[in-house]
């Protein structure tokens, strides 16, 4: 049985709104991955409408059997490509949206769950909350953990994709320079979130972020490649490229057997903890008799 995954990360300049043009995008990076023998490319966050796609909402909104999410998957083969749309669900409920696509067909969706609403973010105004972590498996050593953005700063989501079994996490992003404040820095901000998931999990990851200027937003790139110890295996500038690395299953089983972080986590206790949170309404309570 193979072990190893040659897994990559395209970032470029959305054409913003213009699926057509993104497309195009995607079809070039598919392309350029397949002929690099690539077997999992991760595009960035909103990877078909670019950062700002959503204003024009009714306009770029896609259901997941959408035929032009099938046409890409057909074209991608073997290779499993992560995308990023607007969701159109059930409802008319809206979603900023991962699929796993592969050979054709829709293998797994993720709806971001942590909708920012702070600095020069608004995506409240736009997406409805997605509602469930898990993984997908590609076989039966490698299973994809897949996040999106915001989902990365709360611990508790990514903690949960790897209790869920996850050997690998899949970060698409859409990080702007400016886009918490002046005094907050995102690329060193995401180069530490990224280092500690890896060493704290005995896990690779691959961050996808775009680049260009949107709005009022610059986005720096920096997709970066990490194996399961933390170390940067692939890293890339601020201008359109694609990085690719290949991964190593035996990295995971070393790192996993050193610093056991999923084996030793309490789950029960975690249970018993929220449990307790919300029936105090939130409130902890700092005093038990038991």
């Amino acid at each position: 049985m193979g072990r190893y995954l040659t897994v990559a990360a395209a970032q470029f300049a959305n054409v913003v709104g213009d699926i057509a043009a993104n497309m195009d995008k995607h079809r070039d990076h598919i392309d350029r991955a397949r002929a690099a023998g690539v077997d999992v490319l991760v595009f960035p966050e909103l990877s078909l409408v670019g950062h700002n796609g959503a204003e024009n909402l009714l306009d770029v909104t896609m259901r997941s059997d959408d035929d032009r999410l099938k046409a890409l998957s057909r074209e991608a083969g073997d290779m499993e490509i992560v995308v990023g749309f607007v969701e159109e669900g059930p409802a008319a409920q809206f979603y900023n949206a991962a699929a796993i696509l592969k050979n054709g067909a829709l293998q797994y969706i993720h709806r971001k769950i942590n909708i920012p609403s702070y600095g020069r973010l608004v995506e409240t105004k736009y997406y409805s909350h997605g509602r469930f972590v898990d993984i997908h498996r590609v076989d039966p050593d490698w299973a994809m953990g897949l996040l999106i953005c915001a989902d990365l700063y709360n611990p508790a989501l990514t903690h949960l994709a790897f209790l869920h079994g996850a050997t690998m996490l899949l970060a698409p992003i859409s990080s702007g320079r400016e886009a918490v404040g002046d005094e907050f820095d995102n690329p060193a901000s995401w180069a530490t979130t990224m280092k500690f998931y890896t060493m704290m999990y005995g896990a690779p990851g691959v961050m996808a972020n775009r680049v260009g200027v949107e709005g009022d937003l610059t986005f720096w790139g920096g997709s970066r490649i990490l194996d399961a110890f933390g170390n940067v295996l692939a890293e890339a500038g601020d201008g359109e490229e694609m990085i690719s690395a290949r991964l190593d299953y035996a990295d995971t089983r070393r790192a996993r057997a050193l610093l056991p972080t999923v084996r030793d986590s309490n789950i029960s206790l975690v249970h018993r903890e929220t449990t307790r949170l919300i029936d105090n309404l939130g409130v902890p309570t700092l005093v038990r008799d038991d």
